[in-house]
């Protein structure tokens, strides 16, 4: 690992309070995180059309209130020991995920159209306020994922590496970025503090960051940073060819759906 690098954040996770699949409270992620040598951390909670642990039904300002319960009482907690925290989202577009850095609590409570803006909509709206979206596990496949959309001109950057996923689903996505020249993330997609030891996921940075608009501009600017992808991430292996095929969708074949090997 380039020495260069010193400064260890974790970019995608989640707490009890505002995601539903969330298994640890906030609070209780940030001596882990301490003692594992992180310098800081980005609370991404699943927000209103994802899987939110918010009622719906309240009042915009209500219900973004409560969303920000988990990250509010993650920073109280870090503040204490000298654990940066920061904020941020996951939005779900049914069935694409971003996440979503820049923006805070009171933009968030100012623009209720963020709410239902599809993918691209979202990604103007995203950067007209100067944050960052990033296509969070781009060749995901789940239970809850009918199809598989890549949107490379519609986000800036992608999650190269997600601790969720199985190996194969990010060596599909390491290849695509790297075809295509896309900025690649990495994030363990934490819910439960008991895997963050085992995970091989985060990133690196030269400097430290003060704030999430430190994360939002090195990361547009595409150094400065290392993603932290382990071998086994970014290595094809001899098993993979008998993975299923995946059906997606393709910005670039005009809607068309293709085999994963037509573009990979």
């Amino acid at each position: 690992m380039d020495s260069k690098y010193k400064y260890k954040y974790e970019v995608h996770m989640h707490t009890a309070q505002s995601s539903a699949c969330g298994k640890t409270p906030a609070r209780e992620y940030i001596s882990t995180f301490k003692e594992l040598g992180y310098d800081g951390i980005i609370i991404t909670d699943h927000f209103f059309w994802g899987n939110t642990a918010i009622d719906r039904k309240l009042p915009w300002e209500d219900f973004v209130e409560q969303f920000c319960k988990g990250y509010e009482e993650a920073k109280e907690e870090g503040d204490k020991v000298g654990l940066k925290v920061f904020f941020g989202w996951e939005a779900c577009r049914r069935p694409d995920e971003y996440l979503i850095y820049g923006p805070d609590k009171a933009w968030l409570k100012a623009h209720p159209e963020v709410r239902d803006a599809d993918h691209a909509e979202l990604h103007r709206i995203i950067s007209e306020a100067g944050g960052l979206m990033v296509g969070a596990h781009p060749f995901r496949e789940r239970y809850y994922i009918d199809k598989i959309n890549l949107h490379p001109f519609q986000c800036d950057a992608w999650e190269a590496s997600n601790f969720g996923n199985p190996p194969y689903q990010d060596v599909f996505t390491y290849e695509y970025c790297k075809k295509h020249g896309i900025i690649m993330t990495s994030g363990t997609d934490l819910h439960d503090v008991n895997n963050l030891k085992n995970s091989p996921c985060g990133m690196l940075f030269e400097k430290p960051l003060e704030s999430i608009a430190d994360y939002v501009r090195v990361i547009k600017s595409g150094k400065g940073f290392m993603p932290m992808i382990c071998e086994e991430r970014r290595t094809r292996t001899p098993q993979m060819k008998n993975e299923r095929p995946i059906m997606l969708y393709n910005e670039k074949n005009e809607g068309r759906f293709v085999q994963l090997n037509e573009i990979i």
